[in-house]
């Protein structure tokens, strides 16, 4: 059988039109570009190339042979680049799940200490599940559980919905009327306060005010605003409230920027999960994740508890 080498060398001095050239494509030496032509020639019983000059110029037998043998040589061009052992170490890429005001608390200090890539995506959490699920995500911070055979929940934290203000809101009243446990005095004074919200997402308003009256607040935020962390600087120059997770407001509550006006009865506490794939390749760049994650919450879980 003949030498592949020599098919190659063909090619190469095809190409180039040069027996320099064909060395150079190859990394090889001139005369062993010239050896394997020649030794091609002769196994062929015809010249392939007519030597003018400094060029090599195909006759027709060498035309009619490289249209032969290009395809095939091609392919296994191809073959060896895919299956040959690669040296290159590739970066992985894990794409995240979880609110913007999470990330921000959370993984946003740390983001840039990472060995590998992230893809941080924002969205409800039905959609963020279905994604994680279909394998665009990889993982995702979250307070709801899926019902898919195929992912698994750790959870790791909690979080605890609040009622908070601005520091110069007067609400004294409220907490006479928190005192006698009279929930209609309540509703009434909070529905005479200015509110802040964020842009499509009630839901915290809307299950805090169902847990602790029995019912959905019939009234609309004055302010809204793009999102959690927006609300807590608003809150801090004026006089209005909000209903947020606890994580988010602490520091601001413990500095004397904003207040805690209420805890509700009963408190409204969500566990926040992380969400995998059973079957995943980036096992270990999310368990670094979850380790920032556990890093980050669970002393603001314990400075709450204390």
């Amino acid at each position: 059988m003949v030498n592949l080498e020599w098919y190659r060398t063909f090619k190469a001095i095809y190409k180039t039109g040069t027996l320099s050239g064909a060395a150079e494509s190859l990394f090889i030496s001139q005369p062993g570009v010239s050896l394997h032509l020649s030794s091609l020639e002769s196994y062929m019983g015809y010249k392939l190339f007519e030597r003018t000059g400094r060029r090599m110029i195909p006759t027709e037998k060498g035309k009619i042979f490289y249209n032969f043998i290009n395809e095939p040589l091609q392919k296994l061009e191809e073959a060896e680049k895919n299956f040959q052992k690669s040296t290159e170490k590739h970066t992985p890429t894990v794409s995240i799940g979880m609110c913007f005001e999470t990330f921000q608390i959370t993984l946003e200090q740390y983001i840039s200490s990472l060995p590998f890539n992230v893809i941080i995506r924002f969205g409800d959490y039905p959609e963020m599940l279905d994604n994680l699920e279909k394998g665009i995500l990889d993982l995702i911070i979250t307070p709801q559980q899926g019902l898919s055979s195929q992912i698994d929940h750790e959870a790791f934290s909690s979080e605890t919905i609040v009622l908070v203000g601005g520091v110069d809101i007067d609400d004294l009243p409220f907490q006479h009327l928190v005192k006698k446990k009279d929930k209609q005095g309540m509703q009434d004074w909070l529905i005479q306060q200015k509110w802040y919200g964020t842009t499509g997402d009630m839901e915290h308003l809307f299950r805090f005010w169902q847990l602790n009256f029995k019912k959905h607040p019939d009234f609309r935020p004055n302010y809204i605003v793009p999102n959690l962390n927006s609300i807590v600087r608003c809150l801090s120059g004026g006089k209005g409230l909000a209903v947020i997770p606890d994580f988010l407001c602490r520091e601001e509550i413990r500095n004397g920027q904003i207040k805690l006006i209420w805890e509700g009865s009963p408190k409204l506490t969500n566990t926040l999960y992380f969400a995998t794939r059973k079957k995943t390749m980036y096992q270990e760049e999310i368990e670094r994740i979850k380790q920032l994650f556990k890093r980050v919450m669970l002393p603001l879980q314990n400075e709450g508890e204390n």
